[in-house]
């Protein structure tokens, strides 16, 4: 099925072999339905069980899928097997910079070319809250028109992995790639450190130790034909102290770096999805009694959707007034449009515009409402982060159920409850469920919130359809 010529999972057609290591190879192929050339790296699933790289790998999938930019490899899709996990990702077919630079001098414009596609692609990692680790011109490919791409996110980390310190504390890279911070051991910034990564590299010695030194104190030469601009900035880049090392946004308001350079490239996403956000255990913990499966569908948004929707039993007047006061505490610009809709918007420029928040109240009884959160322009994870640290904590005391949380908290309990009959709907009625068979009613119960949960799409859909209130409903 890997072989040269071979068909995998009906989708692609292997080619000639472009890479091998310890635990993958990566092969070029060809998706079969639209002929488009692919890189499929095949990793072999018992070699990483072995040495306990199962996190890493699920860390290099979800990184990927968080890092969408021009100047990044993109990775299309994960499948899987009972022994192998395939990546298929962005071809590119000018190989890598290393053998580029390897043949000879660049010049100054093409050097700088690639360094400003570089610096633009590890900004836009950080800004999601990834450092790649490992940056170095092996891992720097070029597609057929030239352009730069970041590559071998499988070092990488993500915010979150910070000690209480705020600091990284893996020591992993390249050796002569790695920042003085990192050999050291005792913590270091992961953009700091990917910004020494992203210089002029001329640490190389037979004895590793003794390269270390020169790293630790920055000692190189510069060559001849570097001019004095280009010079002051590596000396920038290359300071051993990272607490005044140059920051990203000063190596981007540098004058030679400028010097043709688009400002908006930095602030582009690929075409496509916006990132997704899935359970990595799903891809691993199946494979055991599993022939063959795509894992495409693990690649669906859940709960970091654009949109967000939540019910209320407070009347319109209250929830308005919240989020008028939530908006007024961060700084938002709130403004009032006919038919329930209130538009929010940031009053500083983020990574992609202005941030808009979207918030339309749609009324099933005057005292229980629908309320839809949506993101209407600006950087989706800015909006993720607003949503999670300041809007949805601030909206607690007037929420009754978030759409989507209940069920998953809830699952177990509502398994096990007995279900009504469906010849005998329950009706829903100033929010107390009445019961067909005894006339019974639970306010506020686990099987209201459940049904309210349910429904919260369609009392959206049907709101849309019609403008008249709607003031119950039966199911």
């Amino acid at each position: 099925m890997e072989n040269k010529g071979g068909v995998l999972m009906n989708r692609y057609e292997l080619g000639r072999l472009l890479g091998q290591g310890t635990f993958a190879k990566v092969l070029y192929a060809r998706n079969l339905k639209t002929g488009a050339g692919v890189a499929i790296k095949i990793i072999d699933k018992e070699k990483i069980l072995k040495v306990g790289m199962i996190d890493q790998i699920k860390r290099e999938i979800s990184v990927m899928r968080l890092v969408r930019h021009p100047n990044v490899v993109q990775l299309h899709e994960v499948m899987a097997s009972k022994t192998k996990i395939y990546f298929v990702m962005e071809y590119a077919k000018g190989g890598e910079l290393f053998n580029k630079v390897a043949k000879g001098r660049l010049k100054e414009d093409a050097a700088r070319k690639y360094f400003q596609q570089l610096i633009s692609a590890v900004d836009y990692c950080h800004s999601r809250g990834v450092y790649h680790r490992d940056l170095k011109p092996e891992n720097l490919l070029l597609d057929e028109n030239g352009n730069l791409k970041v590559s071998d996110f499988g070092l990488s980390a993500l915010a979150e992995s910070k000690h209480q310190d705020g600091l990284l504390h893996t020591t992993c890279g390249t050796p002569a790639y790695v920042a003085p911070e990192v050999i050291n051991r005792r913590g270091y910034d992961g953009a700091k450190a990917d910004i020494w990564s992203c210089g002029y590299l001329p640490f190389h010695d037979s004895n590793l130790m003794e390269m270390y030194r020169k790293i630790g104190k920055a000692e190189f030469k510069f060559p001849n034909w570097f001019n004095p601009e280009v010079r002051r900035l590596i000396l920038k880049i290359l300071d051993p102290n990272p607490s005044t090392r140059i920051s990203m946004a000063k190596i981007m308001e540098n004058s030679w770096f400028r010097r043709g350079f688009d400002p908006q490239h930095g602030k582009t996403e690929v075409e496509g999805k916006e990132p997704a956000v899935f359970d990595t255990d799903a891809v691993f913990g199946p494979l055991e009694n599993t022939s063959g499966f795509d894992l495409s569908g693990l690649f669906e948004e859940n709960e970091k959707k654009k949109e967000l929707r939540f019910t209320s039993r407070q009347p319109a007047s209250t929830i308005i007034s919240k989020l008028e006061d939530i908006g007024r505490r961060l700084r938002l610009k709130v403004k009032k449009k006919d038919g329930g809709l209130l538009k929010m918007e940031g009053s500083k420029e983020g990574r992609k515009g202005v941030l808009g928040i979207d918030a339309e109240i749609f009324e099933v009884t005057p005292f229980f409402h629908l309320v839809e959160l949506k993101k209407s322009s600006g950087d989706t994870l800015e909006y993720q982060k607003m949503m999670k640290q300041d809007i949805r904590p601030a909206l607690k005391d007037i929420v009754w159920t978030w759409q989507g949380d209940w069920q998953r908290q809830q699952q177990q309990q509502h398994e096990q409850e007995p279900q009504p009959s469906p010849a005998q709907p329950l009706q829903l009625v100033g929010l107390i469920w009445i019961c067909p068979h005894c006339n019974s009613s639970r306010s506020s119960s686990s099987r209201s919130k459940e049904m309210s949960n349910k429904f919260c799409s369609l009392l959206l859909r049907s709101q849309r359809r019609s403008s008249r209130k709607i003031f119950s409903f039966s199911y």
